[in-house]
């Protein structure tokens, strides 16, 4: 058996397990990952960040010279994700809280390019991310079927795929125990994020999300940026400002600046610590889920 530090955080109540790895010598299967974060019988977790040096990673190794970690982000189901909006901020919390980075202005590689994330050193505050420029690559017909009811939907590319679809009340969804049915599913081969939204005001959103990979979680940072993409979309000549959106586990706030590029703002908590007893690491276990 092998000793693994690892830390447990949460971003507007999206939980994750860190797993440093300074050495690039931890290998998990996706079998190992959901283990990890089953909610009964492992820790718990809608997710799992490897927190691993870039240079380690053979599909970012040219990232290496401008960012030093890559988060290696995985699913609760094991599966691979590209991006992940409260993960991001919560594994650079924890770089921070363990001196594996200086608080300010720390670049991170993700599977969907570089992302630069504003720590302070006061770990109640805020942390800032800058997203990027969300991507609304289509289809134009887009339906989203959940709780009996179905609804236009908006396809968002915020590193990861989602399908955004506009409710008068986030009731009608129903329990979202099952992913909903995306039409045409040919456009989603390895599944989409979904989120219901509901309009408040112009500059303020609610919404309940279904994570793929996981099922309906608490919060998603990509996915209020998703939403707030979705909602500007009509009027593209002024979608500059501050958007507040309300999830189940608290308030997430989506800067969009004039050149189309996001911020997304909010919290990460670190709320555990310790070590995890892990199966023996060989050469034949796989890199990757299996």
């Amino acid at each position: 058996m092998t000793e693994q530090p690892f830390a447990k955080g949460h971003g507007a109540g999206n939980d994750f397990l860190v797993l440093p790895d300074p050495d690039g010598q931890l290998h998990l299967t996706g079998a190992d990952v959901t283990a990890l974060c089953h909610r009964r019988t492992g820790i718990g977790a809608d997710g799992l960040l490897r927190a691993v040096p870039t240079a380690r990673i053979q599909e970012a190794a040219e990232l290496a010279q401008q960012a030093h970690w890559f988060m290696d982000y995985r699913n609760a189901d094991g599966t691979l994700g590209a991006m992940c909006g409260n993960g991001i901020r919560v594994l650079a919390r924890h770089l921070v809280d363990t001196s594996l980075a200086a608080p300010g202005r720390l670049t991170i590689a993700t599977r969907a390019g570089l992302r630069t994330v504003h720590v302070p050193a006061d770990p109640y505050k805020d942390i800032r991310v800058d997203m990027g420029r969300p991507a609304l690559p289509g289809p134009d017909t887009l339906t989203v079927t959940a709780g009996g009811r179905s609804w236009p939907a908006v396809h968002v590319d915020v590193g990861n795929p989602h399908a955004v679809a506009f409710v008068d009340d986030l009731a009608h969804p129903g329990t979202l125990g099952t992913p909903p049915a995306v039409t045409p599913a040919a456009a989603y081969p390895h599944g989409v994020t979904v989120e219901f939204v509901h309009r408040l005001t112009p500059h303020h959103l609610e919404l309940r999300v279904h994570e793929r990979g996981v099922g309906e979680t608490s919060a998603c940072g990509t996915g209020a940026c998703a939403a707030v993409t979705a909602h500007t979309r009509p009027t593209r000549d002024a979608v500059s400002g501050t958007y507040r959106v309300d999830v189940p586990g608290g308030t997430l706030h989506v800067i969009a600046h004039d050149d189309g590029t996001l911020q997304l703002v909010g919290p990460a908590r670190i709320i555990a610590t310790g070590t995890l007893t892990l199966p023996e690491q060989d050469e034949h276990r796989a890199n990757y889920p299996v």
